[in-house]
């Protein structure tokens, strides 16, 4: 089992910055990707940022440019900085981790979500 803990939503004004955090706690599992998405009222769950174990990160168009999602491999941990920020970035946000983990002599590639924090970007 694989727990994620996310971190460091809020309130922020538009043009504001936040740091998102979230942290995986487990035994016996390696990284393949981390992604962040994030869930409006009354919308569909959309990806928001990647990153593969290489570090190779893909955005959604809507942030490109204004978020950067960053890993940390010795500390298991994936940041998405949200930079000039907009009301339309209101919403939930959720880490998402794709791992791979070994029962026996058999691998196996799972994935995990954190809880969710909001982020409400109002004046």
């Amino acid at each position: 089992q694989v727990q994620l803990v996310e971190s460091g939503g809020g309130l922020v004004q538009p043009g504001g910055s936040l740091r998102l955090s979230c942290v995986a706690s487990g035994s016996r599992f390696s990284i393949n990707s981390w992604s962040w998405y994030r869930q409006a009222p009354a919308k569909e769950r959309e990806l928001v940022a990647a990153i593969t174990s290489g570090g190779s990160p893909n955005y959604a168009d809507s942030v490109k440019g204004r978020f950067t999602i960053s890993r940390d491999n010795a500390k298991n941990t994936v940041y998405l900085q949200l930079n000039s920020l907009k009301p339309e970035d209101t919403a939930v946000y959720y880490c998402f981790l794709d791992f791979e983990y070994r029962s026996g002599s058999k691998y196996y590639t799972a994935g995990s979500w954190g809880q969710g924090t909001q982020v409400t970007v109002s004046s």
